[in-house]
C-alpha cells in the first residue's frame, strides 16, 4: 500500500486540560480541535496530526512515547521550554548515529523526544 500515510498520533492523558494548556500554551502546538466533553484534543503539527485522548480512568499513563518532535535549533527549543518549566529527562546530546536530541516529559510523565532537524549541529 503505497499510500499510506500516518495522519495522527493519540496519547492517553489522565487530564485532558491540563494537557491541552501544556501543549499548547507551555509547548507552543496549535490547537486544532477539541472536545473535552468527548475527551479528545488535536493539534496542527506538520506532517501528521498530535492528538490527546482522556485515558479511562485507572489506564496507565506516564510511558515512553515513541513520539518525536523536531525542531531546527534543539539548543534553543531546549533552554526556551526549560525556561517554561518543562522537564527534561535527558539533556540535548549527540547520539553515536549523529543525531542530536533529548526527551521531555509533559505532566502526566509521557516522554517524547525533541530532534534537531539538521543533525549536524555545531
Amino acid at each position: 500500500m503505497t499510500d499510506l500515510r500516518l495522519a495522527y498520533v493519540n496519547v492517553p492523558v489522565a487530564d485532558l486540560n491540563r494537557s491541552m494548556a501544556f501543549f499548547g500554551d507551555v509547548v507552543g502546538l496549535p490547537l486544532a480541535f477539541s472536545d473535552v466533553a468527548h475527551g479528545y484534543a488535536s493539534f496542527n503539527t506538520p506532517g501528521a496530526n498530535f492528538a490527546l485522548a482522556q485515558a479511562p480512568e485507572g489506564e496507565a499513563v506516564g510511558r515512553h512515547t515513541g513520539i518525536g518532535f523536531m525542531v531546527p535549533d534543539l539548543d534553543a527549543a531546549h533552554a526556551a521550554l526549560l525556561g517554561k518549566g518543562v522537564t527534561f529527562t535527558r539533556p540535548p546530546t549527540r547520539e553515536p548515529w549523529g543525531g542530536y536530541m533529548a526527551v521531555f516529559a509533559d505532566p502526566d510523565g509521557n516522554t517524547y523526544y525533541l530532534d534537531q532537524i539538521d543533525p549536524e549541529h555545531g
